[in-house]
């Protein structure tokens, strides 16, 4: 067959360890023998980082709000074991959350759902979307050891140089401890149209929840902000869909995420998504089978896996033995690029490709034929676990039959 034609490239930010192995498989076998690939590349690798002190992530980032649409690998976020395995002159900042704030952009994350796998929780048969605010609160915070005598306020000073004191806590028995938090409009605003825009995109119903009645004022403005907005610029827009934007307080939601079925989007302020994603992933099989888009306000999309470079294969891999390491959601990574990429530029051939080529993916896993986490939780009765490379082909055996 001809191989499909694109318009415009795609930022591709290659990565880390295993995944980096992984990502260079999928293009060889499943994506440059079908579509003339059309990428702008950066080497997000934590050598070249750090060769050219972590531009090339701001590079990339800027080239994203550039073209549109990126797919992303795995990256590793440097620890101290890391400064001295990799020789690093210093501990660089995780690449997501340098580009996240450069994007100004919100991350989804959607669990892909297969025969023979099933959710902890049997009445989810739909995936849950979680979108998570990445912005503020406890990841930015303030926070102090406080001796006991102390006394703790909140000081306003605004551009007058007028002060405002709020009182914290009188520690006259006890010390303890004090944290301060933030967050800013524009951050939330952003959050509120990125989710609006999302469940437009995908026709789903939107639900948001904080514990606005106990904090009455920090998690009041997420409620009233996503409101006002709603109102305003998506009200009419949803009702023409037939979905609908529900808000409720946070525990609340929790039971009744537990009682659905499933089939929206769930979003989440940064420390409630940070911890409901892990919980939905884990509930419906696997992160490894976890899609993660981050979605800036107007309109940008970059695609990743949700889990890490799988550090512990790769040492496998250095050492000559065979892994069997699950690339499904690195994969709908690069299959909802180009599905994007087709949606932008009008591409009929390049949607479709990406369509079955995810297809052709949840088929083989469905055929019994997968890799080592999957076949330790799927039900299925003839299950034949295969290495990281033959999964890879047998998915390729099966899209031929499709293309």
């Amino acid at each position: 067959m001809e191989k499909i034609k694109m318009l415009t490239p795609l930022v591709e930010m290659d990565g880390d360890e295993m995944t980096r192995i992984i990502w260079k498989m999928i293009k060889d076998i499943l994506l440059t023998p079908y579509i003339d690939l059309k990428t702008e590349y950066y080497d997000l690798g934590l050598e070249y980082r750090n060769e050219t002190n972590d531009q090339v992530t701001f590079d990339s980032a800027e080239a994203t709000k550039k073209y549109g649409v990126a797919v992303k690998c795995a990256t590793i976020t440097p620890n101290a074991a890391r400064m001295s395995e990799y020789n690093l002159k210093e501990m660089w900042k995780s690449p997501n959350g340098t580009i996240r704030a450069i994007l100004d952009g919100t991350v989804f994350r959607t669990p892909i759902i297969v025969k023979g796998i099933t959710p902890f929780i049997p009445t989810w048969t739909k995936p849950i979307t979680i979108a998570r605010h990445a912005y503020g609160d406890v990841y930015k915070n303030t926070e102090m050891q406080v001796p006991s005598g102390s006394k703790c306020e909140l000081v306003m000073t605004d551009k007058d140089g007028n002060e405002t004191r709020s009182l914290i806590h009188e520690f006259s028995g006890s010390g303890g401890i004090i944290q301060g938090l933030h967050n800013v409009d524009k951050s939330i605003e952003s959050f509120a149209r990125s989710c609006f825009n999302f469940a437009l995109d995908t026709k789903q119903d939107l639900w948001f929840a904080t514990k606005d009645t106990i904090s009455k004022k920090y998690d009041h403005r997420f409620k009233d902000i996503f409101n006002e907005i709603f109102e305003a610029e998506y009200k009419e827009k949803f009702a023409a869909l037939g979905i609908e934007y529900f808000y409720t307080l946070i525990d609340d939601a929790v039971a009744r995420v537990v009682r659905s079925e499933g089939g929206y989007i769930w979003a989440c302020k940064n420390y409630d998504g940070d911890v409901m994603s892990d919980m939905v992933a884990t509930a419906y099989g696997s992160l490894a089978m976890m899609t993660s888009v981050l979605v800036s306000p107007d309109g940008v999309y970059e695609y990743e896996a949700a889990h890490g470079t799988v550090q512990r294969h790769y040492y496998k891999h250095l050492k000559g033995e065979k892994t069997s390491t699950n690339s499904v959601a690195t994969l709908f990574a690069w299959t909802g690029a180009l599905r994007k990429r087709g949606e932008l530029d009008g591409l009929s051939d390049l949607i479709d490709f990406a369509d079955k080529l995810e297809k052709a993916t949840i088929k083989t896993i469905e055929d019994g034929v997968m890799t080592g986490d999957l076949a330790l939780l799927s039900s299925l009765p003839n299950k034949k676990k295969v290495d990281t490379e033959e999964f890879l082909l047998a998915i390729n055996e099966r899209l031929k039959e499709m293309l």
